[in-house]
């Protein structure tokens, strides 16, 4: 797979989407959270026109291979487009008549930019991104196309396995030894480029990432999917709608080396309410190895046949130990990478703040009703006490109580209109409230756990606090928390942006559920506080 102009860029750190207010495409259905099984056999009444975006980079034999699958493709051949966009080989590879071929120049590993530009000369209503070195099945468009033709904010991956293509893997040597690297692989151990892939692929099976299958496993094939999902969708091997590409934004142009782009943008697509569902049935085949089964060259984007050959090549427990070292510092880079871009628990720090902001809670004055900068204290304070990782917006003329602390923002400032607007999810607090200390020290470690199971059922146990309530919304059906006191106020209101932006979309209530739950743990800050009973712990 290859290293640009691009229609469809987008600079870290921006809204997850800068066409949020557009309407669905005419005809389109919605699910309820991330139910895509009440789809379950149905069919588009007609097919959409499919464009696949296939990427490249000094890999010719591999790109035939791939072109000679899509061409044996089970979906409508009018209905089907094929672009390839080469990421400035050396030489410019050959197609066949019928597929478009772009040229770009050589500026280095820039696989986000190449599939920007196969977008953004795309025709279809519906996207496939393939890799020069990953072939499909002839079902693979007709079964990973299915969903995203009926619900346009569905995204699918379909199941990528790998396969000793080269034929270097059982010994067969020089072969394939540089195909990786852009050498037609024609040696008597490669496997012919005229081979259905559904007939080598089995022949030549190579051991699939157990932690992938682990994961379409226990979440029914995405359809539990939760706030770490993204990290279950390759790039190489998903869908989505040209609509829904639009409204997410692009491909993060400024990765520029192997690794991380297609987990950013899928996180990109969860939070704008993009509906994960794995196909199984939906196969296309790796030539090589995963990522984490190959050796030295891996992360070049070079094949497995130069992975191969480069491991023969460290002979000594010391250049492997190095060579180890080396692919596990590639790997810290791009876990660092998306730490500071995707801030949900498990990905971000634990104390270190990511860039991203996962949780944003503003405290909104009631009209005419100004909020003293002693209530202001109290309120944020204790929210900060309960959430210490989340940022706070204020009405600015109490900004300037919390000078000092970077996480509270003056609602007027630009940052916070960032935050609101790209937060996982947006806190309320309908005037000062202050959030309650737990009356038990300590906490469950899979308190996470808990509340994304509690929130299937709609209990109160994802109202239990705070935290349990940010971590709840926005996976399965709830979208939405309001926490009441006992007169039936609402104190608090917890929204998830998957559950924002779907409403703006199909209207209130619809795609996501509300659940309102009454609290102990919330009380509002009435007249003017003493804020030194409140720090010294006797009001």
């Amino acid at each position: 797979m290859g290293r640009g102009g691009a229609l469809v860029s987008r600079d870290a750190g921006s809204p997850v989407s800068d066409a949020t207010g557009t309407a669905p495409p005419a005809g389109g259905r919605f699910v309820v959270g991330n139910a895509w099984d009440a789809l379950d056999g149905v069919w588009p009444e007609l097919p959409p026109l499919v464009s696949v975006v296939v990427v490249h980079y000094r890999q010719q034999a591999e790109l035939d291979r791939t072109l000679a699958a899509l061409a044996r493709q089970s979906y409508p051949a009018e209905r089907l487009e094929v672009i390839v966009v080469d990421d400035g080989s050396p030489t410019a590879p050959t197609v066949p008549d019928g597929v478009r071929l772009i040229v770009q120049e050589d500026l280095g590993f820039r696989l986000s930019a190449a599939r920007n530009v196969g977008v953004a000369a795309s025709s279809g209503s519906v996207l496939c991104f393939v890799d020069a070195d990953t072939s499909p099945e002839p079902d693979y468009v007709l079964r990973l196309t299915r969903l995203p033709a009926l619900a346009p904010e569905a995204v699918t991956v379909g199941q990528r396995k790998h396969a000793d293509f080269a034929g270097v893997l059982g010994g067969g040597g020089g072969a394939g030894a540089g195909a990786g690297a852009g050498v037609q692989a024609g040696g008597d151990g490669a496997v012919p480029v005229s081979e259905p892939v559904e007939v080598a692929g089995p022949a030549h099976e190579l051991e699939q990432p157990r932690w992938l299958q682990q994961a379409y496993g226990w979440s029914a094939d995405l359809l539990h999917a939760d706030d770490r999902s993204y990290r279950h969708l390759i790039g190489a091997v998903t869908c989505c709608t040209r609509w829904f590409f639009d409204q997410v934004g692009g491909f993060d142009e400024s990765f520029t080396s192997y690794g991380g782009e297609d987990w950013e943008w899928a996180h990109r697509a969860w939070l704008a309410g993009g509906v994960f569902a794995h196909v199984p049935g939906a196969v296309a085949w790796h030539d090589g190895p995963d990522w984490a089964g190959r050796a030295a060259g891996a992360g070049s984007g070079s094949g497995a046949a130069a992975s191969v050959a480069s491991a023969a090549s460290v002979a000594s427990a010391a250049d492997r130990e190095d060579e180890e070292a080396r692919r596990q510092a590639e790997k810290n880079g791009e876990t660092l990478r998306l730490a500071d871009l995707i801030a949900v628990r498990g990905s971000r720090g634990f104390g270190v703040r990511s860039r991203a902001v996962d949780v944003c809670v503003e405290l909104v004055a009631a009209a005419g009703t100004p909020i003293s900068a002693g209530a202001a204290f109290v309120a944020v304070d204790s929210v900060l006490a309960a959430m210490p990782d989340v940022t706070v917006v204020v009405p600015d003329d109490v900004a300037s109580v919390f000078e000092a602390d970077q996480r509270v923002l003056g609602r007027s400032t630009g940052a916070a209109a960032a935050g609101l607007g790209s937060a996982r999810v947006v806190v309320t607090f309908d005037g000062p409230v202050r959030v309650l200390p737990a009356v038990e020290a300590g906490g469950s470690d899979d308190a996470r756990v808990q509340a994304l199971a509690a929130a299937v059922g709609l209990g109160d146990d994802v109202a239990r606090d705070l935290r349990t309530a940010t971590d709840a919304v926005g996976v399965g059906s709830l979208g939405t928390v309001e926490l009441v006191d006992r007169s039936g106020r609402v104190l608090v209101t917890v929204e998830s942006r998957r559950a924002a932006l779907r409403a703006r979309r199909w209207g209130a209530g619809v795609a996501f559920v509300s659940h309102r739950a009454s609290v102990d743990w919330l009380t509002p800050v009435t007249g003017e506080p003493s804020v030194a009973a409140y720090l010294g712990g006797w009001g």
